[in-house]
C-alpha cells in the first residue's frame, strides 16, 4: 500500500470537512503551493529584515557609488552606495504592508456594503448598488492623486485611499453571493426560529460566502501592490527616506541604461510576488469550488 493510499484512508477514517478537502486539493496544485511557499518566505524575510539585512538601512558610501553584484553586495549598490539587497528587503516590508492592509480596508467595506445590499434587497439594494455604479464611473486614479496632493503623502492615507477605491468589485461579488444564499433552506430555517437579520447575516450567510471572499482577496492584493508601485513611480506614493519596490523601480528606470541591475532586481521581486499571489488565488478558487471538485 502506497503512502498516498494511507493518507486517503486516514482522511476517510478521521472524517472530512470543507477546509480539509480544500487543503488536500490545494496541495495537489503545485503552482499554488509554490506561490504559498514563496509568499510565506517573503513575509518571514520582511518581518525579520531589521535583524537579517546584510547592512543597515541608513548605511551608504558615496565614494562607492553604483556597482554591480559582488561578493560584498550580492545585488550591487545604488548611486548613493547603498546595498541594493538591503533596500529591496526594506522595500518589501512597505510594499507587502500596503498590499495587505489596503486590501483589508477594501475587504471590510466591500463585504459590509454588499452583504447589506444583497440581504435587505428592495429599494435599499437598488440605491446602494446605483451608488456603486456611480463610483465605478469616477476616475479613481485622479481621485487618489488629489488626496495625496491635498492631504500629504503618508502611509495611513495611502492605505485608506487605495482601500477606499478597491472595494467596489468585492461589494458586487458579495451581493451576488448573499442573494443566492438567502434563498437556501438553512436561512429560511433561521428566519423561522426568529433569529434577527443581523445574526443571520453575520453567523450564517457571510461564513458560507467565505470561499469567494478569500479568492478575490488574493487577487486584489496584486492589483493594490501594482497601484502602489505606479503611485511611487509617479512620485506620489512612498517618499524617501522610506522605500518600496515601486520606488526602487522608479529609480531604476531613470538609470537603467547605465545601471540595469537597479531596475531588474526590484522588478524581479515584485513580479515573483505578483505571480505567486495570482497562482495562489487560482489554486484557492479551484480548491474551494466544491462543484468543480466533484466533477
Amino acid at each position: 500500500m502506497t503512502e498516498q493510499e494511507d493518507l486517503e484512508i486516514n482522511d476517510i477514517a478521521s472524517g472530512s470537512s470543507l477546509s480539509k478537502d480544500a487543503w488536500i486539493r490545494l496541495r495537489k496544485n503545485r503552482p499554488a503551493l509554490g506561490g504559498l511557499i514563496i509568499l510565506t518566505a517573503f513575509f518571514a524575510i520582511a518581518l525579520f529584515t531589521p535583524w537579517i539585512a546584510p547592512y543597515g538601512y541608513e548605511v551608504q558610501d558615496l565614494n562607492l557609488g553604483a556597482t554591480g553584484p559582488s561578493q560584498d553586495h550580492w545585488l550591487g549598490t545604488d548611486i548613493f552606495g547603498r546595498d541594493l539587497l538591503t533596500q529591496i528587503m526594506y522595500g518589501g516590508r512597505i510594499s507587502l504592508s500596503v498590499g495587505f492592509l489596503a486590501t483589508i480596508v477594501a475587504l471590510f467595506i466591500g463585504v459590509t456594503w454588499g452583504s447589506i445590499a444583497g440581504f435587505v434587497g428592495g429599494r435599499i439594494d437598488s440605491v446602494m448598488m446605483r451608488l456603486v455604479d456611480i463610483l465605478y464611473a469616477l476616475p479613481f486614479m485622479i481621485f487618489i492623486i488629489l488626496l495625496m496632493v491635498v492631504f500629504g503623502r503618508n502611509m495611513l492615507l495611502l492605505f485608506l485611499a487605495i482601500g477606499a477605491v478597491e472595494w467596489l468589485t468585492m461589494a458586487r461579488i458579495m451581493r451576488g453571493q448573499v442573494q443566492n444564499l438567502r434563498q437556501q433552506e438553512f436561512v429560511e430555517a433561521a428566519v423561522a426560529i426568529g433569529l434577527s437579520r443581523s445574526v443571520i447575516l453575520v453567523r450564517h450567510i457571510i461564513p458560507n460566502a467565505i470561499g469567494p471572499i478569500i479568492v478575490y482577496t488574493t487577487l486584489t492584493i496584486p492589483s493594490v501592490m501594482l497601484l502602489e508601485a505606479f503611485l511611487s513611480f509617479l512620485g506620489l506614493g512612498i517618499q524617501p527616506p522610506e522605500t518600496s519596490w515601486g520606488l526602487l523601480i522608479a529609480y531604476g528606470a531613470e538609470t537603467m541604461e547605465e545601471y540595469p541591475w537597479l531596475l531588474l532586481f526590484p522588478g524581479f521581486f515584485l513580479a515573483v510576488t505578483l505571480f505567486s499571489l495570482n497562482f495562489l488565488g487560482d489554486g484557492l478558487r479551484d480548491a474551494l469550488d466544491v462543484r468543480g471538485a466533484k466533477d
